[in-house]
């Protein structure tokens, strides 16, 4: 989302939600966060401790590892992942020496075959929306947590699962504590909750923390099923927990606040969903969408939808692309002119490339980023003005950053900047 004081806003969410905090939120029952970029949670047993997600890296973990020491005086028996993204179990090996069981549950929907070809773009694009290569007075926040450990030279320890179950309930008494784990998806296919019934809590993965969240990753990933996950909501919002703790940001304490902002989180997700399906039965196209879909006001202002990580633009476009296709339905998009071609038409119409160029910086001088991004991307099809393309567009990048409130967006824009800068040097 693009506001006049969005960096700024992001900062503040950043400082006030991510400091660092180890709280027994009830009996047995330890809540860390702010030790990784995700959370982690773990609970005493009769012989040992059950340990929800491991941090982000091997360090981290270590840290976790002398904290469950400290505070318990015993050993992780058992580890269970929430899902499979590498913040929530970089961390694993530092709990390799007590053997402990890692239960894990298989994803609803495989991932697509051949994805693996795909790697390259996908960890580059990744890298971008985490601001990897950015410094830490440039990244100011990874959205949902502090940076994640391997920017400033940490491991990543992964551990296989022990157990994977393929179903979507299962029932366990673990070292005297009764878990309830439910496979409902929502950003991953295999996110697990967990319900304890005889601690009143309920552990949400990444199906819920406190801002809008990525119902797309512009890193680029299979559809994220919106329907299914307004239902996992509902689900959650069943239990008559009086403590929920999730993989980012803070705990929700009593069952009144976690049901309305659970529903408020769920109802808000639905009307998005919504929307944009309408609106493309009424023949709009994902640009026309994406400009007039926003939230009810009555959810608008809420600090747990804010899109400090998460964007309704992508996620209308995404629902777009998933339920009809890359066709608009416009016919003048079934076979457009090649790029090169078309650029090379606009830019005549403009007085030529660099008459294009002269406005291009004209639009950065009035503060029109997006309008002179635009137009460097046309001037990339001549060579003789490509580097100054470049450089202006670098610059456009940044200053449009200074306006984006999601993280994942603000990164995208720096490092491509500092990409566009590199480029132009010949580097």
């Amino acid at each position: 989302m693009l506001i006049e004081n969005g960096n700024e806003q992001l900062r503040l969410f950043t400082e006030t939600n991510f400091q660092e905090n180890i709280t027994e939120v009830v009996e047995g029952v330890w809540f860390v966060l702010g030790l990784g970029h995700s959370n982690a949670i773990f609970i005493e047993g009769n012989t040992g401790v059950i340990l929800i997600d491991t941090l982000d890296t091997l360090e981290r973990g270590q840290r976790l590892l002398e904290v469950i020491r400290d505070k318990t005086g015993k050993e992780v028996k058992t580890i269970i992942y929430t899902h499979g993204h590498p913040d929530h179990r970089g961390g694993a090996g530092a709990f390799c020496d007590s053997g402990p069981e890692i239960i894990a549950f298989a994803p609803k929907t495989p991932v697509l075959e051949r994805t693996e070809l795909l790697s390259d773009i996908q960890n580059k694009r990744g890298g971008r929306q985490f601001g990897y290569s950015l410094t830490d007075e440039e990244n100011i926040s990874q959205g949902i947590g502090i940076r994640e450990g391997i920017v400033s030279g940490e491991h990543r320890a992964f551990i296989t699962p022990t157990t994977v179950y393929d179903r979507d309930k299962v029932l366990r008494t673990i070292d005297g504590i009764e878990i309830e784990m439910l496979r409902l998806p929502g950003e991953a296919e295999e996110e697990t909750i967990l319900w304890l019934p005889e601690k009143e809590v309920l552990v949400s993965g990444d199906n819920f923390y406190g801002c809008f969240p990525n119902l797309y990753a512009i890193r680029g990933g299979q559809y994220r099923d919106i329907a299914a996950w307004v239902k996992s909501l509902d689900i959650m919002r069943a239990y008559p927990a009086k403590y929920l703790l999730p993989g980012h940001t803070a705990p929700l304490i009593g069952q009144e606040k976690i049901k309305e902002v659970i529903g408020n989180f769920r109802n808000a997700i639905d009307e998005i969903l919504t929307k944009t399906l309408e609106g493309m039965n009424q023949g709009k196209g994902p640009d026309q969408l994406a400009e007039e879909i926003q939230l009810s006001p009555e959810y608008r202002g809420l600090p747990y939808l804010a899109e400090h990580y998460g964007c309704i633009e992508w996620t209308v476009r995404s629902i777009y692309t998933a339920y009809l296709g890359w066709f608009d339905g416009n016919p003048t998009n079934l076979h457009p002119l090649p790029y090169r071609q078309r650029a090379k038409k606009i830019m005549a119409l403009m007085g030529g490339a660099k008459n294009v160029l002269k406005e291009a910086q004209k639009a950065c001088d009035q503060k029109e980023y997006q309008w002179c991004l635009e137009l460097c991307d046309l001037l990339f099809t001549e060579e003789q003005i490509k580097d100054q393309a470049c450089m202006l567009k670098a610059k456009a990048l940044i200053q449009l950053s200074q306006y984006e409130t999601s993280a994942n967006g603000r990164h995208y824009y720096l490092t491509c900047a500092q990409e566009q800068s590199m480029f132009d040097e010949g580097k």
